[in-house]
């Protein structure tokens, strides 16, 4: 088997340029607390391994445990010609369905070259296993990069904007041209890393804080007031001054106000 096809349902664009590859793998690194004493290793999960231009360079790091998911049997069958290493460590199903609590007894740290198509449920995945997942290095489509990274204040500032960064610090590393991939997709593509901040609680019923985040930006054009009237009691009290601002002018902590606000108006 000389390569795999790349197959546009699966979003599979392989990337080909092993200086981004390499340095894809070196941005994942471990913390102070997590200082790798003896034999013990960080557990990492490569998700959608395809040829294993990652794979290759991931299997020669000692400090790691590697395990990989692949959907697609012809890479598995691939993978397993030209990676004997991954023997028993390669999984052939879906990401999104894998259940990490189960596969992984402690802290699992998560890299790969994500499919753009599933890129936003990959991370939803990842906000829901938080408490086990420490850290995530990955390439995506710039836009969606840029979007995640992005501060209060700025147009492409939206909902996974604010999910992520109520539970991660985001770091964007470096943008990745076309013509690193066969095929080259039609857009640009970023690296970015995700580490775990340290907040344990938003100290909100958090499923009404992913429906107030969600609902504000779902009209992003207006303010508050109006965006957020599908949540709001009639004559509930938005006298305070963050009702008169749209979502994009919000942080987290902003989101967290504003949520216990409108919980409490409900309640009234």
């Amino acid at each position: 088997m000389s390569e795999v096809r790349a197959k546009k349902s699966l979003g599979q664009h392989f990337l080909t340029d092993q200086h981004i590859a390499q340095d894809i793998v070196a941005a994942l690194s471990f913390g102070p607390e997590e200082a790798l004493a003896g034999p013990a290793k960080a557990q990492v999960l490569e998700v959608g391994p395809g040829m294993g231009v990652l794979t290759q360079y991931l299997l020669r790091r000692e400090d790691i445990d590697l395990r990989a998911v692949e959907i697609d049997r012809e890479s598995v069958d691939y993978l397993y010609v030209h990676f004997p290493a991954l023997g028993g460590r390669l999984i052939q199903g879906d990401f999104l369905r894998l259940p990490l609590e189960r596969l992984f007894p402690g802290p699992v740290h998560i890299i790969g070259n994500f499919p753009y198509n599933i890129s936003s449920q990959i991370f939803f995945k990842v906000i829901d296993n938080r408490e086990r997942v420490p850290q995530v290095v990955c390439m995506i489509q710039k836009e969606v990069a840029e979007r995640i990274a992005e501060k209060p204040g700025t147009k492409t500032y939206g909902i996974l904007s604010v999910l992520l960064q109520a539970w991660y610090d985001i770091e964007y590393l470096f943008t990745v041209g076309e013509g690193a991939f066969n095929p080259p997709p039609k857009v640009k593509s970023a690296v970015i890393r995700l580490t775990r901040n340290g907040r344990e609680s938003l100290e909100c019923d958090e499923a009404f804080f992913k429906k107030v985040v969600k609902t504000a930006f779902g009209q992003r054009r207006k303010t508050l007031r109006n965006s957020l009237k599908p949540l709001l009691p009639e004559g509930a009290d938005t006298s305070d001054p963050v009702f008169d601002l749209r979502p994009e002018r919000l942080g987290v902590e902003d989101f967290i106000r504003l949520t216990r606000m409108v919980s409490l108006s409900i309640q009234a």
